[in-house]
């Protein structure tokens, strides 16, 4: 077999899997190319606690049977794609430890199968989408340690009222305001007064 069609059948085959996982091997480097958005048979994604950078490929969104994005303890800059909204399948959403920048894509409101939603420890701005009080099945949303404003929207506080919401927790960021409620539920889920961002 030629070095060419070695080539092309490696890309065949790396096309069709569905898991891609770096057994976080702590080694690997460079970007995250493109090319990942035409696995389409892909469900799981792990590349974590590594050392990729750059931005986090538009691409994505075309993998929709993707159930696990895990791209977090890396070094990867830039905004959370809006194209990622279009993965209906998305379980897990996991983009924690880096330095991305930008607001929280609405778009994510899209992912109404998604249960955790793990976005703490970057530089995120802006206020906390509205829709995201959409993702009913939402069991933990954390987006701690960013610089996000304004105030926690009501229809994310109703996941903790009324959905599956075991964990809100928006500690060290720029918000504002308190919250209350009758349920108790509240005060022993959301792990911040919001009374200040320290």
């Amino acid at each position: 077999m030629t070095a060419p069609q070695f080539g092309a059948a490696l890309l065949t085959g790396l096309l069709a899997l569905a898991t891609l996982a770096s057994c976080n091997t702590e080694g690997l480097s460079g970007t995250l190319v493109a090319e990942l958005g035409g696995m389409k048979n892909l469900q799981y994604l792990e590349l974590y606690g590594n050392n990729f950078s750059g931005p986090i490929p538009t691409t994505l969104g075309n993998l929709t049977s993707l159930v696990s994005l895990d791209l977090y303890s890396n070094s990867l800059t830039g905004a959370i794609p809006t194209s990622l909204g279009a993965v209906g399948t998305l379980r897990y959403l996991r983009l924690y430890g880096n330095n991305l920048t930008g607001p929280i894509p609405a778009s994510l409101g899209r992912l109404t199968n998604l249960r955790n939603l793990e976005l703490q420890e970057n530089a995120l701005s802006g206020s906390i989408p509205a829709s995201l009080g959409n993702i009913t099945k939402l069991q933990y949303l954390r987006l701690y340690g960013n610089m996000l404003t304004g105030t926690v929207p009501l229809e994310i506080l109703s996941l903790v009222l009324n959905g599956d919401l075991a964990e809100l927790n928006v500690r060290r960021n720029n918000l504002a305001g308190t919250v209350t409620s009758s349920k108790q539920r509240v005060s022993n889920i959301i792990q911040d007064t919001l009374k200040t961002a320290n």
